[in-house]
């Protein structure tokens, strides 16, 4: 192999020594490219190390392959998608080939059309789609070096795309100093020093005069084998500093002193190429027209400083390059500060105010030295165009230095919590404390004072601490009440909502109490119902809160998308806080999809958790799976996963035993660290419903007890008819008693069949007489009437066990029939064997049946949830736009699929993968 070293350097052909190792790595990801299979490797390691080189080496040994590149600029950190629009740029012209969504999302964030801002998780989507197109007809190498200086948007994204290859022939390579957050989980490639005889080597080529083994050796040890290092400290030294090793005395790190001699050399150059240079550090693009301008404003000709030369350090062509960034970085920092301003100045007078105005802004900004109201106003705007494109950090940054270059304190508090409110939205915490802790608190009025206590709330939910978040919050709705009452109203039902979620009592009815203070609006819309409403139970009970919930679910129903987005995960609640089963499937599905819609798939996984519920309640497991697949894989692309509350209610309603309790414990485990009761309760719901199924009544017992009793209106309550059934079944009638009188409290202000049925069947349980049949067929009927099949059948259960304690064995059969029947067709595996058993005791002899597997049991859950998609009429590019993968991975796992179903065809799936009579369609 001939090896070649591009830099140490950036566009040099020095000898590649050392590197047979990384070359090889290199070359099987491209050989798994060029046969369609795509690959992520994330070179890291110092700089100089040659990094830089290899990516080079992987260009040109691509030379099959369409390569892309990208490059982060330090300067050019703050402005969001613009290492994204590097890469992509060329691709622009491919863009109508995407479905709808996507297109405009890339048009959003690029500029190119005016609309909401897209979810991140939209555009990785969006790139993925576009990258996966441009690779059908030839392999594609994209190259972004330099990642520790790419901007927030665009490194999540491209981290993003990178963990959704699959079956494209795409490789994407990352040259970084340090991986971060983003690109957590790729393959890694580390570059260090060069071993010793090509260290030797390299520094041989660049000393002119015999060195002292000593001074070679420690010249060696103190560089580590960088070849950058081992290149650049040598110049500019005398070979009697060389020899005596004087000049490479200094206690700077490595990095710096590479640094260091860069700065020597440019010290060095002529004035106007060092203007030039100048002009060029501060001008991230590298548009070689862009940079003439700019040095013709300050007097630079360029012809004049090009024939004096720039010392190798600058390369003046299509682009404006580097020979390494630390040059950059050096040309910058020799610059006195008075010169630095000239050149931003120059720079902002020569960019397109309607083509590139953020860029000019800030260049505005860098060239302004005090307060200037003007250009912290264009800042401002830059912001709200950052935002607008989705680029929150990006606009937090403008906000940020709108901030300092403002006089107005009120003005400029405001500017810095709207730059903390940024942060929080961008998910950098650190940057919101920064920002609070920097505001006088003196100097705000109310509203802002308001403004800051919901941001410190937030953060102190966000870091465990859910007592401390709600007080905040509350302190911080009554300040934002008298100027913008439905910010206070939406900031109380944050609280609310995180006082459930923790389980604090105390703080429940503190915020409820808080709440039924507030005056009543005249018009109340769904967010004054909902709130009061669940003020209402908490404070006065069901009975008493039960109109206005009731008149908020209906009204929920069709609430505006962005209402949705910002408090639509507590709305969910008021429908099952009613018992209403039919309006919590609609407003679930509802909520679905206008999350989906919007694209805001960090919120999606909860809505879909929800949704996931109501199908479980129905029992449509198949539905509830294929949900919780969905959440799981979304929460998994976008890096926020969420506790498995819906997984665990339908494992402990399938009866999957050592599934459930294993991840019973560790859900406690997990909830009780984060001080989430909600999730504790949640757990031991689910192993009260395992424990019923398989018969083990004192364990069900000590479940259902092991939650203290909070005011919450769903899981506390839902516990109820489990621990009503285990303790009955136990011999405690006391406490059997007790469940259900509570559990009655909860359900008689309604009249739906939900929570009618519900109570029939449990008072049954605890009344000896003549009521009790009457109890067991209402039960029945009622149940069947909501759809609820699950309940239905454990009421036919507990209707058949109590005819056969009564002797009644005939009856008894045909009621143990039906629910054996039902539980074995539903799933329910335990409380399907505990039905036979009941059977084998009238007599019955029972033939052991087991829920079929069906030809789909062999798939895993993600080719269970494509085939399930494909079947329904769903296309490969909406099968991906579900499930966050190319067309062609969808693609290449449905051939997998029909491998496993032993079929040919897409066509086909409806016979191997049958539905049946319950489950809906999958919704568009």
């Amino acid at each position: 192999m001939d090896q070649r070293h591009h830099g140490a350097g950036r566009g040099e052909n020095i000898d590649l020594l050392g590197r047979k190792n990384e070359c090889a790595r290199l070359d099987e990801l491209l050989a798994s490219v060029r046969i369609g299979e795509s690959r992520a490797l994330v070179v890291r390691g110092a700089p100089g190390v040659g990094k830089s080189a290899l990516l080079g080496y992987a260009a040109t040994s691509a030379a099959d392959a369409r390569v892309l590149r990208a490059a982060g600029v330090e300067s050019e950190m703050e402005l969001a998608f613009a290492s994204l629009h590097q890469l992509c740029a060329p691709l622009l012209g491919r863009l109508s080939s995407l479905p709808a969504p996507q297109r405009d999302a890339l048009e959003t964030v690029f500029r190119l059309r005016e609309g909401p801002a897209p979810d991140h998780f939209m555009v990785g989507l969006a790139v993925l789609s576009l990258l996966s197109d441009a690779s059908e007809k030839q392999p594609l190498l994209c190259l972004i070096d330099d990642v520790q200086w790419l901007d927030l948007a665009s490194a999540q994204i491209l981290g993003f795309v990178a963990r959704r290859l699959l079956a494209e022939s795409i490789g994407m390579l990352f040259g970084t100093r340090r991986p971060g957050p983003e690109l957590r989980g790729l393959a890694e490639l580390e570059v260090t020093g060069l071993a010793d005889a090509e260290a030797r080597a390299l520094l041989s080529s660049v000393t002119h005069a015999p060195l002292d083994r000593h001074i070679r050796d420690r010249i060696l040890a103190e560089t580590q084998g960088n070849p950058l290092a081992l290149l650049e400290l040598p110049r500019g030294l005398t070979p009697t500093q060389m020899a005596g090793g004087l000049g490479l005395l200094g206690a700077d790190s490595l990095p710096g002193r590479i640094e260091q001699s860069f700065l020597n050399r440019v010290e060095g150059l002529p004035e106007q190429a060092a203007l030039l240079l100048l002009v060029a550090a501060a001008e991230p693009v590298g548009d070689p027209d862009l940079v003439r301008r700019a040095a013709e404003r300050l007097g630079v000709t360029l012809t004049t400083a090009l024939i004096d030369g720039t010392d190798g350090l600058l390369s003046f062509d299509v682009r404006v390059t580097f020979r390494h960034p630390l040059v950059r970085s050096a040309a910058y920092r020799a610059a006195r500060p008075e010169d630095r301003r000239a050149v931003h100045l120059a720079l902002a007078e020569v960019t397109d105010p309607q083509e590139a105005p953020d860029r000019r802004a800030w260049h505005l900004a860098a060239a302004t030295a005090g307060p200037d109201e003007a250009v912290a106003a264009e800042l401002e705007r830059s912001a709200n165009r950052a935002q607008a494109r989705g680029g929150v950090a990006a606009a937090a940054a403008f906000l940020q230095r709108a901030a300092a270059l403002t006089a107005d304190s009120a003005q400029r508090a405001d500017r810095m919590l709207a730059a903390a409110e940024a942060s929080l939205l961008s998910g950098q915490l650190d940057d919101v404390s920064r920002l609070l802790s920097s505001v006088s608190v003196a100097s705000l009025t109310g509203f802002q004072d308001g403004r800051a206590g919901v941001l410190r709330g937030q953060i102190a939910f966000a870091s465990g601490g859910g007592t401390e978040a709600i007080a905040l919050l509350l302190d911080a709705a009554d300040r934002l009440e008298p100027g913008n009452p439905r910010l206070a109203r939406e900031t109380y039902l944050t609280a609310w909502g995180m006082a459930v979620s923790v389980g604090d009592q105390e703080a429940l009815m503190a915020v409820s109490r808080s709440v039924r203070n507030l005056s009543s609006p005249d018009r109340p819309g769904p967010l004054d119902l909902l709130l009061d409403g669940f003020a209402l139970l908490v404070t006065e009970g069901r009975a008493s809160a039960a109109a206005t919930l009731r008149q908020a679910a209906k009204e929920l129903i069709d609430i505006p998308a962005a209402d949705v987005l910002r408090w639509g995960w507590v709305a969910t609640g008021a429908s099952a806080a009613i018992w209403d089963h039919e309006a919590m499937l609609a407003i679930y599905t509802r909520q679905v999809q206008v999350v989906r819609d919007a694209g805001a798939l960090r919120e999606l996984p909860y809505h879909l958790s929800t949704l996931a519920y109501a199908l479980s309640w129905a029992g449509d497991f198949e539905g509830a799976a294929a949900v919780i697949a969905e959440g799981d894989t979304i929460a998994a692309a976008t890096g926020n996963p969420l506790p498995p509350y819906p997984a665990l209610r339908l494992l402990s309603l399938r009866g999957r035993e050592s599934e459930t309790v294993a991840m019973v414990s560790a859900t406690i485990e997990a909830s009780a660290a984060s001080g989430f009761g909600m999730g504790i309760t949640g757990a031991q719901w689910a192993a009260a419903v395992l424990y019923n199924g398989l018969a083990r009544y004192p364990e069900a017992v000590h479940a259902a007890q092991s939650t203290p009793h909070i005011s919450e209106p769903w899981l506390s309550t839902w516990m109820l008819p489990e621990l009503a059934e285990a303790a009955s079944r136990a011999g405690e009638a006391d406490l059997a008693r007790d469940a259900f009188e509570r559990l009655a409290e909860a359900t008689r202000p309604f009249s739906t069949d939900f929570a009618r049925g519900l109570e029939a069947r449990t008072r049954a349980l605890v009344v000896d007489g003549p009521d009790t049949e009457d109890l067991y067929r209402e039960a029945v009927e009622r149940l069947s009437s909501a759809g609820l099949r699950p309940e239905l059948a454990r009421a036919h259960l507990l209707y058949g066990e109590w005819l056969r304690r009564e002797s009644r064995r005939a009856e008894a059969r045909d009621r143990l029939r039906t629910a054996y029947g039902m539980f074995v067709s539903i799933g329910m595996e335990a409380f399907a064997e505990r039905a036979r058993r009941e059977l084998l005791a009238t007599g019955e002899t029972v033939r052991k049946r087991t829920v079929e597997p069906s030809s789909g049991e062999a798939l895993t859950a993600q080719e269970r949830q494509i085939a399930l998609l494909a079947r329904d009429g769903f296309s490969n590019p909406e099968i991906g736009t579900r499930l966050f993968l190319s067309p062609r991975t969808v693609e290449w796992h449905l051939r997998n699929i029909y491998g496993k179903l032993l079929i040919t065809s897409r066509r086909q799936l409806r016979d191997a993968l049958p539905r049946d009579e319950f489950e809906p369609t999958s919704e568009r």
